[in-house]
Parts: C-alpha cells; structure tokens; sequence
C-alpha cells in the first residue's frame, strides 16, 4: 500500500511499515514543516493514505473533495514518546 506519513507519525512505525513491504514517505524526512493543506496535496498527487495523528485533516479533506484514490488514517491513540515506540 501507498503511505504518506505526516511529520507527528513516528519515524520508528514508518520503518516497520516499510520493511512490511509497503511504501511509504514521510514527510518527516522529505518535506518538513509543510502545512496541512500541502501535507493533504501531496496525498492527492501520489495517490497515498495520508496517516496523521492531526484532527485537523478531516475538515480539510472534506472541503478540497479528496479523490477516491487517497484517504486519512485518523489514529487516536497517544502517540510514542520521541525516540521509539512505547514497548
């Protein structure tokens, strides 16, 4: 599957999504400090699940009319602690 990770997704999940075969880009590396709706953008253009720990994609994604070739994987779970995945 075609990921695109926001800069709060963890970089240690993006490796474990990666060695699972698919692929993914994170915008940790590749474009940091870039805003939702360019973050939402890049989405669109590369066809790729966007996955985000921010709330505030839901109603950005609503009022740009994302093609049905991306989405956004919402995750509500506390993220990691900087440095790993909590064990």
């Amino acid at each position: 599957m075609r990921f695109l990770a926001d800069e709060n997704f963890p970089g240690s999940a993006v490796n474990v999504l990666r060695m699972s075969g698919h692929d993914v880009t994170w915008i940790g590396t590749s474009a940091p400090g870039s805003s939702d709706r360019e973050v939402l953008a890049q989405a669109s253009q590369e066809q790729r699940v966007l996955l985000t720990f921010d709330k505030d994609f839901g109603e950005l994604a609503k009022a740009s009319s994302l093609p049905t070739t991306c989405g956004i994987v919402l995750l509500r779970i506390p993220p990691p602690a900087p440095g790993g995945l909590v064990k």
